[in-house]
Parts: C-alpha cells; structure tokens; sequence
C-alpha cells in the first residue's frame, strides 16, 4: 500500500502544478489576535498557517508616530503562554519595544507565520474555503478573521474643502513634527492618539488647534491600580459576578462597538490627557469640525457642553461598571476621590476660522479607521463591515473571527484580553 507524500511534498507539487495548497485552518491577520489564535491552535493539535500582509510581524504597532507608547501598562501584555514577567509591570512600552515583543511572542510559541501575503479573496468551496493571496491560492477547511480593526484610515468627506496648500496627514502616517511645514497645526479628534499627538506637538514648541470629539476623560488610576487592570478584571470575570456592563450584549446599538477608547496616556510613565488643561497650555481648543470651504472651516459653537459631556462620560458607564464589579466581588479597593472641579473655557473659541489667518499649515485627521473586511466574499457581514456571530462563530461554518472590538466584550481587542475569545475559538476548531 502506497502512503501518501508528505505535507512539503504535496504543497510543493501543488506549487509547481499552480494548484491551491491545501491546510486545515487558516489564520488571516499576524497581529496579537493572530498569534494568540495560533498558540492555541498548535497545543490543540490543529493544522494551520498566519498569514499576515505585512513584511515583518509586529501588527498595527508598526503604523504609530515615533514617540508612541503603548497605552496599556506591561502587566496586562498577557499574552496566552507569555504573561509579561519584566521588572516594570506598570511602566509602558515603547513602539519599537511593543514590536519587539510581539515578535518574540512568535518565536516562542513557533507560530507558522508567512509575512508579505496579501490575502484578496476568501469565498466557499466544497465545504470549506477558497483563499486567494498574493502568494498564490489555499484550500483550508476553516479560516479565522483576524486582521484587527486599524485598516483603513477614516478621514471625513469635508476634507475635499480644504486648499491644496494645506498638509493633510491622518495619524496613521503621522511620524514627528519635524515630518510637517512650519506653522500651526489643527487636529481634528480627541480620541487617544489626537490626545497624545496633540501632547506631542505642544512638546515639541508647536501651536496646536484641537477640534473637540465625544471621546471621554478617564483616570489613568482607578481605586488603587491602573483603570487597564479594571477593565479586564471586569470585562473578564464580572459575568462570574453579575455584572455585564462591559460584555457586547450591553451595548447601546451595533454602532458602540466602533465608540472612541478613553483619553489616556502611557507617555511619560502614563497619565491621564485632560482638555481643559491642553487649553491651559496654550492648545486652542474647537467645537466639532462641521465644513470647510474657501479655506474656512467652522466649528459647532458648543465646546463648554463638548467639554463636560467629555468629563462626565467616564463616570456615567464605565466607572459605574467598575465600581458594581469591585462590589459583587467583594474586592477591598479604596474609594475614587472625586476630580477638582474645573470650569475653566479658553477666552474666546470662533466657531469660524480662517486657515491662512492663523497660519495653520497642516491638519491632521485623528478620526480613527475603517473596519475593512471587503475581501470576504461570503455574506456574513453587516452594514458596519463587522462579521455577524456568536462568541466569535460566524453564521458560515467553518469562518471565525478573533481580535475585533467589542467582540464579546471591552476587552476583546486588548492585548492582555485577546486570548479569552482566541482559545474560545480554538476550541472550536478543535472539536
């Protein structure tokens, strides 16, 4: 009785036949969620390959400005075989040293990873499915989404208004400030790289506007540890208790999952980014960016209502979910002394700014990105792009998903969380 060739041998006859190669499962995406998803899949015992189209491994870390810093402490770098045991569990990591360890991770764990593969296409066939890359085609009998959030940079439409003279970066392609002209910049968003870019600039001696966005405040320290620490203590375990504020099913409409993350900050040993006092700095803060035209632009004239709704959102959901897990926990944590009030607004805000008056050379779009899953050809996506499922199952068997926010919780996209709905879905495979 003949045995078959092995596995290298049937993939390079297929290779020099141009046929698809075949593998059991297939990772898509070589960031956290890839990796995590790929050290379970390899202590279950599963076949599978990552294919991540980038050419180095590192995730969407590698897209980040020079001076960034992770915002989420050493501690919570949990990932599944390889929780972080450094000598500074609260400190935060650097961009190049977050790339590094994420590379490392995938050594450790022998995580068969192909780098420079693009994948274009996955549909169905013969009961599995057909995966179309740069690389050449694959025949895998499951296949796990796992490209994370941060693809395509979102950038509004009224960007078209503004004058050709003008530099329009998004964040993702923001590096320093020496990268811009000379003259002032205005950012337009709030969330925790407008924050922290904004930081950066001043930093760097530059005039900075700021156009205000809904992203909440948020203390940096909560009861006694890093708010991070709460976060995935309750996401995780506050089901064990009865509280599920933080789980998708709590959430407010599909749209949520796509929310602004807290404004924080892991520079400088970490902190907490507060408006009013950039604006105290010397930041000029705006109203939300409504039009630009003939190099005007106009702001809502709202920023003491934008200003309070940013400083009262922390306390009105996620402190209440933080402070209801601690209760049924029965955890001794001390109580949260309240912010200093704080009614400071900049002495005037023009809802109408002129560009060239106020030499402003450059905007920079901290507007977030796109959810971008387009090359799934199989009709399991909703209108946000965002794959229909349950606990990471897609409705097409066989098709999974891993690392996206909010997938079944706020911690799903969190290095240190990503593993919970990782092994979950291995398990699925597994089986």
């Amino acid at each position: 009785m003949e045995t078959a060739p092995p596995r290298a041998v049937q993939q390079n006859r297929a290779a020099q036949q141009n046929r698809p190669l075949e593998i059991d499962t297939l990772v898509v995406g070589g960031g956290q969620a890839g990796l995590a998803t790929s050290y379970f899949l390899s202590r279950a015992g599963v076949e599978h390959l990552v294919l991540e189209r980038r050419a180095a491994l590192g995730g969407a870390w590698q897209d980040r400005w020079d001076a960034f810093v992770l915002n989420t402490p050493n501690f919570s770098l949990d990932l599944p075989g390889m929780p972080y045991t450094g000598p500074q569990p609260e400190a935060f990591m650097a961009r190049d040293d977050a790339v590094d360890y994420f590379r490392d991770y995938a050594r450790r764990i022998g995580a068969p990873v192909r780098t420079g593969t693009d994948v274009t296409r996955i549909s169905t066939s013969d009961g599995g499915f057909s995966v179309e890359t740069s690389d050449g085609g694959w025949l895998a009998r499951n296949v796990v989404l796992a490209t994370g959030a941060y693809q395509i940079p979102k950038i509004p439409a009224l960007a078209a208004g503004l004058p050709g003279n003008i530099l329009q970066l998004h964040t993702h392609d923001y590096r320093n400030p020496e990268q811009l002209p000379d003259g002032a910049v205005l950012i337009v968003g709030t969330g925790q790289s407008g924050g922290q870019i904004a930081e950066d600039l001043l930093a760097a001696g530059r005039e900075v506007h700021l156009a205000v966005a809904a992203c909440p405040e948020a203390p940096r320290r909560y009861r006694g540890h890093d708010i991070i620490y709460w976060i995935l203590q309750a996401g995780i375990h506050g089901p064990e208790y009865g509280v599920n504020a933080l789980t998708v099913g709590q959430l407010p409409s599909p749209a949520a999952r796509f929310a602004c993350n807290p404004l924080l900050s892991g520079t400088d040993g970490g902190h907490d980014i507060h408006l009013r006092e950039l604006g105290r700095k010397g930041i000029r803060l705006h109203g939300h960016l409504e039009a630009a035209a003939d190099g005007e632009l106009n702001f809502t004239d709202d920023l003491p209502e934008r200003l309070a709704t940013v400083e009262a959102g922390f306390g009105q959901r996620m402190g209440r979910a933080l402070d209801a897990y601690i209760a049924a926990a029965g955890i001794d944590a001390p109580e949260q002394q309240p912010a200093p009030a704080d009614d400071w607004l900049p002495v005037s805000s023009p809802a109408l700014l002129n560009l060239a008056a106020e030499n402003i050379t450059t905007v920079l779009w901290a507007t977030g990105y796109k959810l971008d899953l387009g090359f799934v050809d199989i009709p399991v996506l909703d209108a946000w792009s965002y794959p229909r499922h349950v606990r990471g199952v897609t409705e097409q068997p066989g098709l999974y998903v891993v690392g996206l926010p909010w997938l079944t919780g706020h911690y799903s996209s969190i290095v240190g969380g990503v593993g919970v709905d990782a092994e979950y879905v291995a398990g699925c495979i597994q089986s």
